[in-house]
């Protein structure tokens, strides 16, 4: 191995990033959600409803196909549904149910929980230099 801190790093923050996953997944099972769905619906419940698939794709950064069966498994459940635009038939815009809008409270709620379990030992003034490393790696990444 080259570096061993930097091994150390890369490993670490994978093993960070599964449990993370992991835990979330299984708090949003509880739910009736799977991850993604939830920032699928978090795009409804803070920038409106009324939004087309390609414009969630381009909110999500996924492709069409996987939008699709998100917005379809979202309506099975009752959380979503799709009408025609007005306009153009070929356009199906997203609305939330009342089912979907409940789901705003508890999705936060396991979401900061979460949040919570991560940083619960960092101190502020660490996290704020936590986050610049971490918007550093990111930047070198995209």
């Amino acid at each position: 191995m080259k570096n061993n801190l930097e091994c150390d790093i890369r490993q670490t923050l994978d093993r960070i990033s599964a449990k993370m996953r992991r835990d979330y997944s299984e708090a949003l099972r509880e739910l009736n959600l799977y991850v993604g769905q939830d920032n699928l619906l978090s795009r409804l419940w803070l920038g409106g409803d009324g939004v087309t698939q390609m414009q969630l794709c381009e909110y999500l950064k996924c492709e069409p196909p996987t939008v699709t069966n998100m917005v379809r498994s979202l309506e099975q459940n009752g959380f979503i549904y799709r009408i025609k635009d007005k306009d153009d038939a070929r356009i199906m815009r997203i609305f939330l149910t009342e089912r979907g809008r409940e789901l705003e409270a508890p999705v936060t709620l396991k979401w900061e929980q979460q949040q919570k379990k991560l940083l619960h030992s960092i101190l502020p003034n660490d996290r704020s230099l936590l986050r610049k490393l971490l918007k550093q790696m990111e930047n070198d990444l995209f």
